[in-house]
Order: C-alpha cells, then structure tokens, then sequence
C-alpha cells in the first residue's frame, strides 16, 4: 500500500505543482490589476517584479547548485538573453499594458490561447509529433480547439448577468482610469486585445525556448536566477527609454510594493524553477494546458475583490475550457504512459542482450575448457601436422 500510495504522489506532483502556480497566477492577475488602476507605470512594475525575483532565487542558486552548475557557452548565454527578452520584457509589458486596457478576466481569457501556441510551435519545432491516426494525439488536437473555442466564446458572446449570492453585498469600485465614452471604451478593448494576443506569443516562445535551453542547461534554480537577473536590466534599459517621468519609480510601503513583490517571488522565482522542473518531465504542452484554469479562479476572485460582474457567456466559456483542458491533458497522459511503455520494452531487450551475452561468454568458456582437455589427452589431433 506505501508503494502504491508512493507511485501515486510521484505521478501526481506535476499536476499538483501547475495547479497550485495557476492560484498565484491568479493572485498577481487582481493585485496587479489594483496597483495598474492605482496609476503605476507597467513599464516600473515590470523592473521591480523582476529585481524582487533575482533576490529571492540568486542565493538559494548560488549555494544548491555550485557544483552541477554547467559552463555558460556564447550559445547559451544567447538563449538566456533572449529568454530574458521574451519573458520580462515582451511578454510582461505587453500583458500588463492589456490587462490596464481591458479586465483580469478577459486578459486570462485572452491568455489561453497559450496552449494553442504552444503546442503548434512544439509541432514545428519537433518537440511534438502528431500522429493523426492516433486517438491520444487526435484528443490533444481537439482539446486545444475546444479550449480556444471557449476562449473566443468569452471574448465574443456576454450574455446576460449572472448573480452570486455575495453580489448583493459587494459595492462596485469605481475606476478613474476607464474612458468615459463608449467609442474609446471599444478602441482601448481593442488594443488591449491585440496587446494580450502579442504577449501570449512571446510566452508561448518562451515556453519553447526554456525547452531546448534546459537539455544543456540543466541548473533550474541557477537560469532561473540568470534570466530574472537580465530580464531586470533589459527592463530598466526599456523603462528610461518609455517612461521619463522620474516619479514614476518611487514606490513606498503601499499596494504597489506588494504588487511587485508578490509578482516578482510567486509569478517569476518560484514559477520559472516549478516551470522548468515539470518541463523537463511532461514537456512545454503539459505545463501550458493548465493555464485556462486562471481565468476560473481570476473570474471567481475578481467578482468578490474588484466586484466584476460574471455572465453566462464567461461560464459557458469557461465549460468549453475545461472539457477541452481534460482532453489536452488526457492526450498527454496517454503518451507519457506509451513513453513509459517503450522505456520498459528496451530495458528489458537490453537486460535479454546481456543474459545474452552471459550465455555466449559461459559457453565460449565452455568450448575453451574442452579444447584444452583434449589437448591434454590427444597431444596430436587429425589435423594437426607434427613438427619436423
């Protein structure tokens, strides 16, 4: 019973670990969204993220992985840098850019795209292979889908409101930053949602480019560290360039440093080295199918703290998602389970090649032993010519 209960809690930590990022994920989404509607710069949100990030991963690097820590070759310090390029910089700024324009709910709707992205990038870049014929890739064909059907079906469709029991005693907030008129209403949804759609690409980049960066770097915890370290300078580098008012970088004891914080220890540090370590298991598709449960737990946390309204369009949606996530994951299982199989099959040919070889070895020992015993009894055999 300890062995079965052990086998299950070892296959059942990368499910685990990618549901419990999805919460944190979830918690940055509303306090960034507070801190954004407050007035800080994204562009200053994004250096301090990853500043607070560098500390908290750099030490425990330094002192875990001193010893397994791999050379840097100019091809991998590329890697790095571009890596530090696509997440903090790219995909950051522009998600948060989209999430000022539009809501934390559609941006996470926006967002499960990713899994899309991914795994059609996994299939160019042959970290995937689809083999149609095959009900396992078939599932994780339509799972992806139905899981960007369910996100168009929130963006698209609203429908009427539904009510919680707890609406009646949320007050909504009133948002100064919101455009006044409806045409511009539509023209910042707008931008938002192509800025969402820009940085849901370079995150699903970087999932790939993490991928291929991890089979020669294989020190998490230590490109973990590297990649928030210059991820912090490129941002610091954008932010003197787009933002000039030297105000904007003051920052006190107030929502704006838990924002950072909060984004820069949870959604950067611990989700890179938890990333990096599923990734390596499961690969960048497995760790990207659980981003469409964001957005439930965003939908569910946002009308209780930033008092949203949730419509049937959203549940529906957020149906779709599931049904489409399960398949995704369904898929996969399935083909860790035939890897798992083809890993048995050739230990096993190899451990019948050196039984094998045992057999060859003992039976050679075998015909030597009975040559030399007839070499002692019959000195001269038939064939043998004697010596002038």
């Amino acid at each position: 019973m300890d062995t079965k209960k052990g086998n299950f809690m070892e296959k059942a930590k990368p499910y685990i670990a990618m549901i419990c990022l999805q919460f944190g994920y979830a918690g940055m989404n509303i306090i960034t969204k507070v801190s954004l509607n407050s007035g800080m710069s994204h562009y200053v949100l994004v250096v301090y993220r990853h500043a607070f990030a560098t500390a908290a991963i750099a030490p425990f690097a330094l002192l875990l992985e001193r010893k397994v820590r791999p050379k840097i070759t100019f091809t991998i310090f590329m890697q790095l840098f571009v890596l530090g390029l696509l997440g903090p910089v790219i995909d950051q700024n522009f998600y948060y850019a989209g999430l000022k324009y539009t809501s934390p709910t559609f941006s996470c709707a926006m967002s499960n795209m990713l899994p899309a992205m991914t795994f059609v990038m996994a299939v160019l870049c042959r970290m995937e292979k689809v083999d149609i014929k095959k009900v396992r890739c078939q599932a994780k064909v339509i799972g992806t889908v139905v899981t960007v059907a369910g996100a168009m079906l929130m963006t698209v469709y609203k429908g009427h409101v539904i009510n919680m029991f707890w609406s009646n005693y949320i007050h909504p907030r009133s948002n100064n930053n919101n455009p006044s008129t409806p045409q511009n209403a539509d023209k910042d949804w707008l931008m938002g949602s192509i800025l969402l759609i820009l940085a849901t690409l370079a995150w699903a980049s970087f999932f790939i480019l993490q991928a291929i960066t991890l089979r020669k770097y294989t020190a998490q915890l230590s490109l973990t560290a590297i990649v928030c370290f210059l991820g912090t300078l490129q941002s610091i580098a954008v932010t003197l360039v787009m933002e000039h008012k030297t105000d904007a970088w003051k920052i006190g004891f107030d929502m704006n440093l838990l924002a950072a914080a909060y984004a820069g220890i949870v959604s950067s540090s611990i989700a890179y080295y938890v990333q990096g370590l599923v990734m390596q298991k499961r690969g960048p598709v497995f760790v990207t199918a659980f981003s469409p449960l964001m957005m439930i737990i965003v939908a569910i946390m946002g009308s209780f703290i930033l008092a949203e309204n949730i419509y049937l369009g959203g549940v529906l949606g957020a149906v779709l998602i599931v049904i489409g996530l399960y398949s995704v994951l369904w898929g996969k299982y399935k083909e860790f389970k035939e890897k798992e199989a083809e890993e048995i099959q050739e230990i096993v040919k190899v451990g019948k090649g050196e039984n094998q070889n045992e057999d060859i070895e003992a039976n050679c020992g075998e015909i030597q032993r009975n040559e030399l015993n007839n070499k002692m009894f019959f000195p001269m055999t038939a064939l043998e010519e004697p010596k002038s």
